[in-house]
């Protein structure tokens, strides 16, 4: 009864994690409301008793939107830039440049919707982002500046480049051209097919917004980096483009009043990645270009330096396209958007200006902070609701009127209303400056409030997940007896477990998580260690073989764990893959071979045993020279040769053992993994090996110490594989891998074994150690029964020396049993496996949860 009970409180502990999961994930992630509907042109100040001011006139009727996939604003500014004639429009006025700050997560999908609608994205659009086929994050219905171009019907819309538009803005465009953006192995097509339509367009005069996404930028850096030997010829070739679309706006009359902004939607971190927030992923380049702008007279210095990380020349949040992009085009800005007009750009309605292009004076400029403050005093009222709020005793009651600088946004804006309502006031030209610097620094702090205001997390759904987790601990401990807690193996685990899950609560430890697992793994490594010593001392041995295994090992994980750097605080630091082997590639590849020829004769022992061993030779060495040949082309060639011969060992494993079937597997899964991961971590591969060998020694068969070695050990190649828990850290560059084009299922499954081979491999290897521990303990069992029967024939007369040795075994063989026995009464190693690791997911799954709460 008691074993049925074990299995269905196991089975239950597992369920009730998935749904924890998924209910926690429902409220943290809930759905962002909108304003519905499309904004209409209204004059503010008008309305607060002024009389009717004049709209501010718009100087372009046309945009060219140039998106730069991960554009960082150093591959534009500074002085080892491809972009050498963006530079010379900076220096010539023609071009105002920016550093635009783009909020996390830094990928293409939440960076569009800012750029568009000017609201701030939610990290549910990560999920979204990675899925080519949704349609759920669809901006059709709201308001955006691209909505705003189609109502004023003057011209066609023009789409080329990143499919993602054409997902957010279905039956938006008149005329597109869409490529997929995961096709990260593609550095030129992907360009071409966008370049290819600009100088027909440019001919055209039926089109009013022309929005062109480049991935090329982007694929180089996933594929090798932002110091790639690729990135600065691609540099110039974006440069071209822009110098292409610059000459047609000189030469074509039509092309006049149009307008050139130039864009990243992120950046990218030094190994070329992007989704979190590190200064290199959110620092892109945002450029207005246009022959009219030299008007205002503000050519700067090109190429420059940064005055902070990648800070070049002023920093504005990536929103503020949007309001800025509403008065510069005519439009009514988007009812959603938190984003500030760009101070700079409003001197194109200074009287100098004026004169030269009939632009508008300070009336204009009030106009559009007016418009610009409102609306963002519209996404105020909506987050408050409460009409009380805003009534007029209210804030009487509430604000200071006796100055500016009451922290209360409602009572700035009020008290902005009664300025603007003093006739005589604003007919001074020095408080109009001052009125527009009071109004930019009132959009500024309600920007900041409402970028930074909490999402509305359902607390119910995250109660409600935390309480079912809960349960799914208990339910864990429950499988396993409370004197296993008691015992030296329990404590470490409740220790490790505790530890572990404490570190959840401090981001700083979240981002650095594989220091962890380092120094565990070393102090595990002490603790089995101790363990063996013990058993040594017991049978009078020598404890030299442990010592130097257990040195052997301590070698071996330092050198692992300084493979790669990861985590946030030391990337980009020295390390073996990119420093040493940089140095010394010959070394590289010397041990990507030993690793290859070691899987080589695995695959002969294990996998083509039955062949002769010439054929089982050539056999193996012939895939595995595969395997190497496939990483040294570094293209998405597959192999189809491997199809029909992997079925056929298929079918040979089915004949054999268990252990052996599983041993075979394992063999080929490496020779998988070691395909989806970079060239330089391929002999991680063989240090696993080494690791495997030596641990299975040290843990002695016990089903407990293998599930914590197993634990560690999988979050140990996790990080040492170059991973962290940066959104940022997860690589594309092998989800293509023998694939020619986007397949949701194939390209999704590459994705998770190239970043997670470490792991994987690693479980695979833990059922090799557990399936071993399980027939040792058989054999452990057959050789004790055969000791009780032959007991009894044993003679009187029998020395003390075999007896002492027969009991050393008995004792030996009770060891084993009893270790068996713990946790699991009855049951086999493999639930002990799994009631161990069930129970180390929920309470560190428990700790995610309540921290993020």
């Amino acid at each position: 009864m008691h074993h049925i009970y074990g299995n269905i409180s196991l089975a239950f502990a597992n369920v009730f994690l998935v749904i924890a999961v998924c209910v926690f994930a429902v409220g943290f992630f809930p759905y962002k409301p909108f304003l519905p509907g499309l904004a209409k042109p209204y004059e503010y100040l008008g309305s607060l008793g002024q009389g009717s001011l004049p709209s501010a006139k718009a100087p372009f009727n046309k945009v060219v939107f140039m998106v730069v996939d991960a554009l960082r604003s150093d591959f534009v500014y500074s002085n080892i830039s491809g972009f050498q004639f963006t530079q010379s429009l900076i220096r010539s006025g023609a071009a105002l440049p920016f550093t635009a700050h783009a909020t996390a997560p830094t990928i293409t999908m939440p960076r569009v919707k800012a750029i568009t609608t000017g609201s701030v994205p939610t990290f549910l659009d990560v999920i979204l982002n990675f899925m080519e086929s949704d349609t759920t994050s669809s901006l059709a219905n709201q308001d955006t500046w691209l909505a705003q171009m189609k109502a004023k019907k003057s011209g066609k819309m023009l789409m080329y480049g990143d499919d993602t538009w054409l997902k957010l803005f279905p039956e938006t465009f008149d005329r597109a051209d869409g490529t997929s953006s995961f096709f990260v192995s593609d550095f030129t097509e992907v360009d071409n097919n966008v370049t290819r339509h600009i100088p027909d367009e440019l001919k055209n005069t039926d089109w009013n917004t022309m929005v062109l996404h480049y991935l090329g930028l982007d694929h180089i850096g996933h594929k090798a980096g932002p110091r790639s030997p690729n990135m600065l010829p691609k540099q110039k070739e974006m440069d071209g483009i822009v110098r292409l679309i610059y000459d047609a706006m000189v030469r074509e009359s039509y092309l006049e009043d149009t307008l050139l902004v130039l864009c990243g939607d992120h950046g990218m971190n030094d190994g070329g990645n992007h989704g979190g927030s590190s200064p290199g992923e959110t620092s892109p380049a945002l450029v207005f270009v246009s022959p009219k702008l030299k008007g205002i007279g503000l050519g700067k210095e090109s190429p420059t330096t940064p005055e902070k990380d990648l800070d070049y020349y002023t920093k504005v949040e990536q929103s503020d396209i949007v309001p800025t992009l509403a008065g510069l085009l005519g439009f009514p800005v988007p009812l959603n958007n938190v984003g500030v007009f760009i101070p700079e750009l409003l001197q194109y309605w200074s009287k100098d200006v004026q004169k030269l292009y009939s632009g508008g004076g300070h009336d204009e400029k009030l106009q559009l902070l007016a418009e610009n403050r409102q609306r963002l005093m519209d996404v105020v009222s909506a987050k408050h609701r409460d009409p009380k709020y805003f009534s007029h005793g209210a804030l009487q009651d509430r604000c200071d009127w006796s100055n500016m600088d009451d922290d209360d946004l409602v009572c700035q804006d009020a008290k902005l209303k009664n300025i603007a309502n003093d006739h005589s006031a604003m007919s001074d030209e020095n408080l109009q400056e001052l009125y527009i610097e009071w109004t930019i620094d009132w959009c500024r702090k309600a920007q900041r409030v409402m970028s930074s205001a909490a999402t509305e997390y359902s607390v119910l759904l995250l109660g409600s997940g935390m309480l079912v987790a809960t349960i799914a601990v208990l339910l864990s401990i429950s499988t396993l007896p409370s004197q296993w807690f008691r015992s030296p193996t329990g404590l470490v685990f409740v220790a490790m477990t505790g530890t572990y899950s404490a570190t959840m609560f401090a981001s700083s430890y979240v981002e650095e998580e594989q220091q962890f697992w380092y120094w565990f793994a070393a102090a595990w490594v002490a603790f089995l260690t101790a363990k063996r010593f013990q058993q040594v001392r017991r049978n009078r041995a020598s404890p030299v073989k442990d010592a130097t295994l257990a040195l052997l090992l301590l070698v071996l994980l330092r050198t692992i764990t300084r493979w790669n750097q990861s985590g946030q605080k030391h990337a980009g630091a020295p390390d073996i893959a990119h420093t040493l082997f940089s140095t010394y590639p010959i070394l590289m590849w010397t041990m990507v071979t030993m690793t290859y020829t070691d899987l080589a004769r695995k695959l002969i022992r294990h996998v083509f045993h039955r062949w002769t061993y010439q054929v089982a030779a050539a056999a193996a060495f012939g895939l595995s020279l595969l395997s190497l040949l496939f990483k040294l082309s570094f293209t998405s060639a597959d192999a189809p040769e491997l199809c029909p011969l992997a079925f056929r060992i298929l079918a040979q494993m089915l004949n054999r053992g268990a252990l052996k079937m599983v041993e075979g597997i394992h063999v080929l899964l490496a020779l998988f993994l070691m395909t989806q991961v970079h060239v330089q971590n391929i002999p991680l591969f063989l240090g696993f090996n080494v690791l495997h060998r030596i641990f299975g020694q040290l843990v002695d068969g016990q089903p407990l110490l293998t599930t914590i070695t197993m634990i560690i050990l999988t979050h140990v190649s996790f990080f040492a594989l170059e991973n962290s828990n940066a959104i940022s850290s997860i690589d594309l560059s092998n989800a293509y891998n023998g694939v020619s084009g986007y397949n949701a299922l194939a390209v999704g499954m590459l994705l998770f074994l190239s970043n997670w081979a470490g792991p994987v491999w690693w479980t695979s290897a833990g059922m090799l150690m557990q399936l071993d521990c399980k027939e040792r303990l058989e054999n452990t069992a057959a050789s004790k029964k055969e000791m009780g029967q032959d007991g009894g024939n044993l003679e009187r007369g029998a020395s003390t020396s075999t007896l002492g040795s027969r009991r050393a075994a008995s004792s030996s063989a009770a060891n084993h049993s009893s270790l068996s026995r713990v946790g699991n009464p009855g049951k086999g190693p493999l639930f002990t496996h799994l009631a161990v690791s069930t129970l180390f997911m929920s309470a560190s799954m428990l700790a995610v949860m309540t921290a993020c709460t």
